[in-house]
């Protein structure tokens, strides 16, 4: 395979994670794909641009090169569901609103998959797994910030609008809930923004798999809805207009997850 993910080593001990925001489709899910999932209306669009500053601020960042649409980095390798009702698995049959993703008889075989979980799964998920030891060994614990978003109306996912920052814990189980306060603490001085802790999106499998507070890792998943940056609709523009003030809560949420890490752990 060619590049499956970028990735960026930082001097901070903080790793962002971005799982869903790659486009490139492999030519066995490039022919399958029925019409209206041309476009990759489930990609967390524009995420590496709207965390840009991330690499300024030191933190290290991996994203995904590869489409969801292609393999689920943020599912099991054994595809065990993760959420109660309606959901998308590790090889994604459906799109969001429920409808296949596939032409008939057009998805990938099983063998091909195969090889998709063993050059592009494993390989991003290596890297979280090395990064996250390597700072936890150099700074003597790790943060780990999951980056989604997500249009703010899907009716077969969940009912009605999303909240803006809906910020993910696993239930309290992935990070110290004091940092998840200081996290909600951040959201609700932002005034012009709504925000959920374990609403309908409580983390994923990245969030579930390496979030070890016991062991001195501590991981958030945030789920952004997209009307807080973007255009919802095809083309899926990025609004300069809307990021730039949504750019500076996710800047101060890194910050404070950072600032907390210093104070808890003396350094």
């Amino acid at each position: 395979m060619d590049k499956v993910l970028s990735f960026h080593q930082g001097r901070l001990p903080l790793l962002i994670s971005m799982p869903h925001a790659g486009l490139k489709l492999t030519p066995a899910v490039d022919n399958g794909l029925v019409e209206q999932a041309r476009s990759l209306p489930d990609t967390d669009w524009h995420i590496p641009r709207l965390y840009d500053f991330a690499r300024e601020l030191g933190a290290s960042v991996v994203a995904a090169e590869y489409s969801r649409f292609v393999i689920d980095l943020n599912r099991p390798d054994d595809d065990k569901p993760l959420y109660v009702g309606a959901t998308t698995g590790l090889y994604p049959a459906t799109l969001f609103d429920g409808e296949p993703l596939f032409k008939e008889g057009q998805a990938p075989t099983a063998e091909v998959r195969k090889t998709y979980l063993e050059s592009i799964w494993r390989p991003y998920h290596n890297t979280l797994q090395s990064e996250l030891a390597r700072l936890r060994e150099a700074h003597g614990y790790a943060l780990l910030w999951d980056a989604h978003s997500i249009r703010s109306l899907i009716p077969h996912l969940f009912d009605g609008k999303l909240p803006d920052f809906n910020l993910g814990t696993f239930n309290g189980a992935s990070c110290d809930p004091q940092l998840a306060e200081r996290l909600q603490g951040v959201c609700a001085e932002a005034g012009n923004y709504s925000h959920v802790l374990n609403g309908r999106f409580k983390g994923g499998h990245i969030t579930r798999h390496y979030g070890d507070p016991a062991n001195h890792i501590h991981a958030v998943q945030l789920e952004l809805a997209q009307s807080t940056y973007m255009e919802e609709v095809e083309p899926f523009a990025y609004r300069e207009d809307l990021a730039q003030p949504t750019q500076r809560v996710l800047s101060q949420l890194l910050e404070a997850m950072l600032a907390w890490g210093r104070q808890r752990y003396g350094h």
